[in-house]
């Protein structure tokens, strides 16, 4: 019979401050599920910022834990790798999909220019006027003085359309684009059991999809779509021939632009309910909407990790990386870095500084549609106060089983009309 762990034992988890530090492990997803991780990743910031887990299911890994030692490990794309993988564990190697995420230079600079037009200042301006309809439409059909999960009628269906514009990709099946999404994200890579072939035929069907839309897009003229950009871009027209590296470049893109802002959406309107004070403050200054929702993302951080592979050993703060190593940068935990964020525990939404945080990333790797999610949820928050008096919470949130996507699944929610 297999023994229990603390985990197990009737979902209780440990005090970080009673377990031995040298054994701390940051990586079980149940942690971050409870919403337990803030105490471990303030233990290992005061103890052992830099911190070395021998055993974990995803094997020896490195913890980088404050702010300024995550900026340089970011920013140390010569020592610290991200090809091949950008979370914490190993997919199978049949399953690896090359993507412009976990590349190094010089291909990432590349494909990720193929593409970064779609997210262009001037395209924003231009998709403004749809996205404030399309939010618009979405407030204006749900069930008034009623409870509903806001996580499956807003922040999916508000991402889900901005998706499909952003692909130009059919109106009838957008609800393909979040589920993709998840089975994505869904893996032994982030602390969930599934089945991988199951997965693995989910994506084939993801591929199979794009493809299909990529040999049309390359027929017509050039658009500024995500697929069009790839099959007329001089250095990615090829890309097609490579599926994998294709669907990788899918996966990304839809999981960039789907889990990230979905989150923000989600813990935007849980937070200003567990801060009363915050949201009077919001509804009598509605001019604080963009500071805050640089808060909700700092506050929220929706990726809570990415990682690194040591390309030779290094001595960073006293420890000795070895070449090979996983370095595992917390962004979650360094977005509550009490040396860099003044009172970084609290929800603040006129907090100064409000954009110095770690949730976008740092340096090449940055995250290309930054100012399309804040874009989103701050013709979200402008269209919720134009409409209505509150938004309550009326229930517990549920959060999302992974180490790596920081989410909601359920957010009980009755809305008042102004």
């Amino acid at each position: 019979m297999k023994e229990q762990t603390d985990f197990e034992e009737e979902n209780v988890i440990p005090d970080p401050w009673s377990l031995p530090l040298e054994t701390l492990d940051v990586s079980k997803a149940e942690i971050f599920q409870n919403n337990q991780h803030g105490e471990y990743f303030r233990r290992l910031r005061q103890e052992s910022p830099v911190h070395f887990c021998p055993e974990s299911q995803f094997g020896p890994f490195w913890s980088i834990t404050k702010f300024n030692d995550i900026v340089a490990i970011d920013s140390d794309h010569k020592r610290f790798s991200s090809d091949t993988n950008i979370v914490i564990g190993d997919a199978p190697a049949e399953l690896v999909t090359p993507m412009f995420i976990a590349m190094d230079e010089p291909k990432h600079g590349v494909q990720r220019k193929a593409v970064q037009s779609a997210v262009a200042p001037q395209q924003l301006s231009e998709l403004e006027v749809l996205i404030r309809q399309r939010v618009g439409n979405i407030l204006d059909s749900l069930p008034v003085n009623e409870e509903f999960n806001w996580v499956e009628l807003v922040s999916k269906e508000i991402t889900t359309q901005m998706l499909a514009t952003l692909f130009d990709f059919p109106f009838e099946d957008r609800h393909l684009l979040p589920y993709w999404s998840d089975v994505a994200t869904t893996s032994e890579t982030v602390g969930i059991a599934v089945d991988m072939n199951e997965r693995q035929r989910v994506l084939e069907e993801c591929l199979a999809y794009f493809s299909k839309l990529w040999h049309q897009r390359a027929a017509e003229p050039r658009k500024f779509d995500f697929i069009s950009l790839f099959a007329h871009g001089e250095e990615t027209k090829d890309m097609i021939n490579d599926p994998m590296e294709f669907l990788g470049n899918l996966i990304l893109l839809i999981v960039g632009g789907n889990d990230t802002t979905r989150n923000s959406i989600s813990a935007g309107v849980v937070e200003l309910n567990h801060n009363p004070k915050e949201y009077d403050k919001l509804k009598s200054d509605p001019s604080l909407i963009p500071n805050m929702v640089s808060e909700i993302i700092r506050y929220q951080t929706p990726l809570g990790h990415m990682r690194r592979t040591a390309l030779e050993d290094v001595e960073f703060k006293g420890q000795s990386i070895r070449k090979g190593d996983k370095v595992i940068m917390w962004y979650v935990s360094g977005n509550r870095d009490e040396e860099v964020i003044e009172h970084p525990d609290e929800f603040i939404i006129d907090r100064n500084k409000a954009r110095h945080h770690l949730s976008f990333g740092f340096g090449i790797h940055r995250c290309m549609g930054n100012r399309v999610g804040e874009m989103q949820l701050r013709i979200l928050w402008e269209e919720i106060l134009k409409r209505f008096d509150r938004i309550e919470l009326t229930g517990k949130p549920e959060r999302v089983l992974s180490n790596f996507v920081m989410g909601y699944s359920n957010v009980p929610i009755v809305v008042h009309k102004k």
